[in-house]
């Protein structure tokens, strides 16, 4: 198998099994607070005791004044262990401790606990958008260059229409006819419902191009001759003729989907809280004075850029395996 398949496939493994398990995974629930440990540090794992080597722990935080300066300091008096399979979660530690393996949010939630739930909401807007946009993009594309004539020219200027308004803004003016007080499950389909629909043009447009040779082929003018419907032309010989390129064309699309939802929620307009995705966790990094004394707010846009990174890298093996000609 191509070597970037494999690094792009394991790494996206992980996160959607981090996704799908993510009760089990995450220390805490998504929406857990604990108010008075706003922007917590990551804590410190301590694996050696009075010079031996020990079970992973971790100490309790105190906040202390330094040098007119409020910093979190290790409470040494008392050991917390990393609890494993407890509270049907794989990792945990008592309390007062907090198990902050990446820090907190302005609501002392567990940074680590929100990316987990986050991942649920940005790498699915990615799959079931692919799903709506390409279905639909096959059909109408199929129909419109099978057909050919009238009906192709009302198709495609209907394409060009939706195409010729710059996508970023076609999904903010979409997303603003709704209230922003939607429910978190309906902003969610509603987003997946917006993108699909500035997504599937291109799509349709390509898949066009492709059905205009391949209705000309040998084994097309056959069916045509036994009698077979037009319908059943172009589901069964036709449409699967394109799935190369639609393999790799979804791969490269779905990075696109996961950025769309991340722009909606980075500028307020996605999920709200306390739903999480990784763009609305990104929103607190745009201000320059958390950023610079709470640099593990941004943690959610290495996870972006990781899966961006991921399908991208899955596509490109995909294509070479597809047609080794495209290979630079």
């Amino acid at each position: 198998m191509h070597r970037s398949i494999i690094i792009g496939g394991g790494i996206l493994l992980v996160l959607y099994t981090l996704a799908i398990f993510a009760p089990f995974f995450a220390p805490y629930s998504y929406d857990y607070e604990k108010r008075d440990r706003a922007y917590h540090p990551p804590v410190a794992v301590h694996i050696i005791k009075d010079k031996k080597l020990h079970w992973p722990y971790i100490y309790n935080y105190k906040m202390e004044w330094k040098d007119y300066k409020r910093v979190w300091c290790e409470d040494k008096t008392k050991v917390y262990p990393i609890k494993l399979f407890s509270k049907g979660r794989l990792l945990s530690v008592d309390e007062p401790a907090m198990l902050y393996l990446l820090g907190s949010d302005w609501n002392g939630r567990d940074i680590l606990s929100r990316l987990i739930y986050g991942a649920r909401v940005s790498l699915s807007v990615g799959i079931i958008g692919v799903l709506i946009s390409f279905s639909l993009g096959l059909l109408v594309g199929g129909i419109s260059g099978y057909f050919g004539g009238r009906m192709d020219n009302i198709i495609m200027r209907l394409i060009e229409l939706i195409m010729s308004f710059p996508a970023f803004y076609l999904i903010l003016s979409l997303r603003a006819v709704f209230p922003l007080d939607l429910p978190s499950i309906y902003v969610y389909f509603l987003i997946v419902f917006i993108i699909s629909f500035v997504e599937w043009g291109g799509i349709a447009r390509v898949i066009r191009g492709m059905v205009l040779s391949i209705r000309e082929k040998e084994f097309t003018l056959a069916e045509k001759a036994i009698g077979a419907g037009s319908l059943r032309i172009i589901i069964h010989h036709i449409l699967p003729n394109t799935f190369s390129y639609c393999l790799v064309a979804a791969c490269l699309s779905i990075p696109s989907y996961i950025l769309g939802e991340s722009a909606l929620s980075l500028i307020g307009l996605g999920i709200n809280e306390p739903w999480t995705s990784w763009g609305s966790m990104l929103s607190r990094a745009m201000d320059m004075s958390i950023l610079s004394s709470c640099w593990w707010v941004i943690t959610p846009g290495f996870l972006i850029f990781l899966s961006v990174l991921s399908f991208n890298l899955i596509a490109d093996g995909l294509r070479d395996i597809f047609d080794p000609r495209a290979h630079f």
